[in-house]
């Protein structure tokens, strides 16, 4: 009979081994730690005043080893699982949120959800030059109309002519859209099954009929690619098709879980940040003749970003030990659903207290913003809008629970 010691025991183990980083997952996260401190952190100041992005900084990403995480080494990737990529996220985006954001678009949204769902020719085409960097991905599906009912509100269609699709209708709010050579995208392709009439398209951009209508100017992520994509009578090939016909929802779906727990290691990642740079003005910032830091209403904001963080790790990291290896067209339903949407509302809404307290830690200087605190501070809204908005994350969770 087993004891209440050994099963808590078996419990921890449990626990280690899902969620304690091995010799090589610890490796890659010193390295990626390292380039992105060194290399992405110095341009974080020009990319935030001018909304602007590095011309080739995608391939120097993939001579770095930071894109194709996921990706067989035979087609130029790391050949790491789910639960790496996120972490590979989590690190840049501490060093350089802009940056972490659209490494997300493009190695999870994109690359990874091809890798899931493609077609081996899609693969074989497609992936070599998305691990390099000479083509950077991006996934297409809200639009000026679908924002959380993304897919029953779509208006974007395809249809069949021949041997091809021809594409009309427009998508915003698109990471990487103005730049990108590829973009896995959703549209209806018949209308009267509503979103069981939803199929996905690997497009190449420089198709005939599809056009960037404006490159947007945000508050936060700056210098991360945001674009409204137009497609006019935008022709692609059959083949072009991502699955069959009709079953987008279940390719939008299956990655729609692993983006939830991803957002989440964003957060994460971010929110540590936010506690250094808090932690570090206390130290050097001196009132009534001493470091703030010495007060205990500044050590009590610290202590509370310290607990929002780890709190957020380790939720974060169980919701992604949860989605490594999930069989393809799982997800969008049950246990995993539910986890992840109630690990990225946690870790939005923690990123969102410890950054708060952390620019009020600053003072004036957080107001400021040329400061990196207050970079932070505008970024985090998008993380509860962003992967449906908190309030679709609550309405998950409450479906899920209610229908066990």
């Amino acid at each position: 009979m087993t004891t209440q010691s050994e099963a808590i025991s078996a419990d921890l183990e449990a626990i280690r081994a899902n969620y304690s980083l091995t010799d090589e997952q610890r490796q890659i996260v010193d390295h990626v730690d390292r380039v992105s401190r060194d290399v992405l952190h110095p341009l974080q100041a020009r990319m935030d005043d001018e909304e602007w992005w590095p011309d080739d900084l995608f391939k120097q990403m993939g001579e770095l080893g930071l894109l194709g995480i996921t990706a067989p080494e035979e087609l130029g990737g790391s050949g790491q699982n789910e639960f790496t990529q996120a972490l590979v996220s989590e690190v840049i985006s501490k060093w350089n949120p802009a940056v972490g954001l659209s490494h997300g678009a493009h190695d999870n949204l994109c690359l990874n959800n091809l890798l899931r769902n493609g077609s081996e020719e899609h693969v074989k085409k497609y992936v070599p030059g998305l691990c390099s960097g000479e083509l950077v991905g991006a996934l297409g599906l809200t639009e000026p109309g679908a924002g959380s009912d993304a897919l029953g509100s779509m208006a974007t269609t395809a249809r069949r002519d021949g041997d091809d699709y021809v594409i009309n209708g427009s998508k915003i709010y698109i990471t990487n859209g103005p730049i990108a050579d590829v973009i896995l995208l959703y549209a209806k392709t018949d209308k009267s099954k509503g979103a069981k009439g939803i199929s996905a398209f690997i497009i190449e951009t420089d198709n005939p009929g599809f056009k960037v209508a404006q490159k947007l100017d945000k508050m936060g992520f700056r210098g991360s690619p945001t674009g409204e994509l137009v497609f006019e009578d935008c022709r692609v090939p059959a083949s072009a098709m991502v699955g069959p016909e009709n079953t987008g929802v279940s390719v939008v779906m299956s990655g729609l879980d692993l983006e939830r727990a991803m957002v989440a290691s964003v957060c994460v990642g971010m929110a540590e940040r936010a506690l250094e740079l808090g932690l570090e003005y206390a130290k050097i910032r001196e009132q009534f003749g001493k470091p703030i830091s010495s007060f205990q209403m500044m050590q009590s904001k610290l202590a509370e970003i310290y607990t929002e963080v780890e709190t957020a790790r380790a939720f974060g990291y169980r919701a992604l030990a949860a989605c490594t290896g999930l069989p393809k067209g799982a997800g969008g339903r049950g246990e995993i659903h539910k986890l992840t949407a109630a690990a990225c509302l946690y870790a939005g809404e923690a990123f969102n207290k410890a950054v708060t307290e952390a620019c009020h830690i600053h003072g004036g200087s957080g107001y400021m913003q040329d400061t990196e605190i207050n970079r932070l501070f505008r970024a985090n809204k998008l993380l509860e809008i962003g992967a449906g908005t908190s309030e679709v994350r609550k309405i998950i969770i409450a479906e899920e629970l209610l229908r066990a």
